[in-house]
């Protein structure tokens, strides 16, 4: 069985919002790619074009236009576009998605003590691959999250440098995800 840890060659994850962007991705150095762009005809073509250039693809499916939050979903997602994975917030897909052998990312937002209890709370309970917070710039939060839950975190949004991605990385983050093409080829 391979876990997302096996996955990550480079620590910085190529977090495509624009379909401009996804040839910028396909010529980074991020082996991982989450797409937050597309909807239900063109995304088949950016997962093929990104799986023809070897990168992992996990589609984050609360942006994508047209797909609903249900288990057929799910099942099109992976029989039809076959990504990698997925990423979402909500806890019911990620078990659709297990049950259909597709990896799984819970895409947490840490705005309150609250937010951050219950995201731990979801995490345990879904069990996913891998657990995406947000925003990434809060290392005392990242490192307590990575203490309190046995899941890999990705830090992002708000990353806007180098420093922003070793910081994450230095409190135990397995990698940080970012929406700026400018941090897509360090050396991680």
């Amino acid at each position: 069985m391979v876990h997302i840890v096996d996955l990550v060659q480079s620590q910085v994850i190529a977090s495509v919002k624009e379909e401009a962007d996804i040839d910028k991705a396909i010529n980074s150095k991020a082996n991982i790619v989450f797409l937050l762009t597309g909807n239900l005809i063109n995304m088949k073509d950016y997962v093929d074009r990104l799986r023809k250039a070897n990168k992992q693809i996990f589609i984050h499916i609360d942006f994508i236009e047209g797909i609903s939050n249900t288990k057929s979903a799910i099942q099109f997602i992976a029989y039809t576009w076959k990504p990698t994975g997925i990423i979402t917030t909500k806890s019911s897909l990620i078990k659709y998605a297990k049950e259909v052998k597709l990896m799984t990312i819970q895409r947490i937002f840490l705005i309150d003590g609250a937010a951050i209890s219950k995201g731990i709370e979801m995490s345990l309970s879904c069990k996913p691959d891998a657990i995406e917070v947000l925003p990434g710039l809060m290392p005392t939060i990242i490192d307590r999250l990575t203490r309190a839950v046995n899941i890999p975190v990705i830090a992002g949004g708000l990353i806007s440098s180098k420093q922003d991605i070793l910081q994450g990385l230095e409190v135990g983050a397995l990698a940080i995800s970012s929406g700026n093409p400018a941090l897509w080829n360090f050396d991680l």
